[in-house]
C-alpha cells in the first residue's frame, strides 16, 4: 500500500478507462469511493461449456460491438446495490486502464443499462493508488441533468 499521497493519482468523480485486452476503449466510469467492488454493464451473460461468455455494453452504447468474450476463470458472488437490492453477479477479472495505470481488477457483471455510467470504480481498483477529488474528471453533466429531471418528473407523477 502507498503511503506517501504525493504518490498517488488525482482523479474525478468520473473519468474515462479502457479495457485495453479486450478492445473497449474511452469508456465513461463513475468513480464510486462508497462501492467496494468495480462493476461494469453486462447486456448477456451465459455458462456455455463451463466457460462465461459475456457481451459487455449495450446496443445503446457507443463501444458496443455485440463481440462475445470469453473467461474461464469466472466466480459468483451476492452484491447489494446502493438501493440495498442484493443480486447475484458474475465476478471477472479484467485489465483496466485508468489516468495511465493498467490494474488488473475484479468487476462485477451488471445491468446498468439505466444508468449514466456503464462502469463503476470501486474501491478494489482506488485503494492505494488514486485519490478523488470530485471537482475534477470528466464527467457527462448534461447527460446526469437529463436523467435527473426525468427522475424528477416521475416523482411529480407519482404525487410525492
Amino acid at each position: 500500500m502507498v503511503t506517501n499521497p504525493k504518490e498517488l493519482i488525482v482523479i474525478g468523480r468520473a473519468e474515462v478507462l479502457s479495457f485495453p485486452e479486450i478492445g473497449i476503449h474511452d469508456v465513461h466510469a463513475r468513480i464510486d469511493t462508497g462501492a467496494q467492488t468495480s462493476a461494469i454493464w453486462v447486456s448477456s451473460a451465459q455458462i456455455v461449456n463451463g466457460r462465461l461468455e459475456v457481451v459487455l455494453l449495450g446496443k445503446g452504447h457507443a463501444g458496443y460491438t455485440g463481440n462475445k468474450i470469453i473467461f474461464e476463470d469466472y466466480s459468483r458472488a451476492m452484491v447489494a446495490s446502493s438501493n440495498g437490492q442484493a443480486e447475484a453477479r458474475f465476478k471477472v477479472k479484467i485489465l483496466v486502464k485508468l489516468a495511465g495505470k493498467k490494474i488488473r481488477a475484479t468487476f462485477t457483471l451488471a445491468d446498468r443499462s439505466t444508468q449514466v455510467y456503464p462502469v463503476l470504480v470501486g474501491r478494489n481498483i482506488l485503494r492505494g493508488k488514486f485519490v478523488v477529488d470530485v471537482k475534477q474528471g470528466t464527467s457527462l453533466r448534461e447527460i446526469e441533468k437529463t436523467r435527473s429531471a426525468k427522475l424528477q418528473a416521475l416523482l411529480a407523477e407519482s404525487g410525492e
